[in-house]
């Protein structure tokens, strides 16, 4: 890597969970294809937690971007978060965890809140991708790259 190399550059964001006052259930992605790179990492936030309330992430995998035989990716699932708030997890995912010799190739990130609303977030990063720079693959969402 060159040391000219912006960030922006080899990480693409490829999906959110945008911050919110999460209610009680779960919020997902959508479904991303690991077509145009070879790792993804998702960063779950949480703000404020709601009393007693807590908080789970994980990813699953499915065949197409409908979620044709989705199924939970193994190992990848952060332990619940309690307390407070105001912490960070990260999962990391390599395109051959994947049940890739039964088609599976896309990922879906799903944040879940338990007993009480608490503020939440989550991005989905994808790296080492196919083609350079990683910022063609940003989702809709990123209106500008600065630097």
């Amino acid at each position: 890597m060159d040391m000219n190399t912006k960030a922006s550059e080899f990480l693409a964001l490829v999906a959110s969970i945008n911050p919110s006052s999460q209610a009680v259930g779960s919020l997902t992605t959508g479904w991303v294809s690991m077509a145009n790179v070879r790792t993804l990492l998702a960063i779950i936030s949480t703000g404020t937690l709601g009393a007693l309330s807590t908080v789970d992430a994980s990813l699953s995998q499915a065949v197409d971007a409908t979620g044709t035989g989705a199924k939970a990716v193994t190992g990848k699932a952060i332990t619940t978060l309690t307390g407070a708030g105001g912490v960070q997890a990260l999962i990391n995912l390599q395109a051959h965890e994947l049940d890739v010799a039964n088609g599976y190739q896309f990922v879906e990130l799903t944040l879940t809140v338990g007993v009480a609303a608490s503020e939440t977030a989550a991005l989905l990063l994808g790296a080492s991708t196919r083609y350079e720079p990683a910022s063609t693959y940003n989702q809709a969402g990123v209106t500008q790259i600065v630097g």
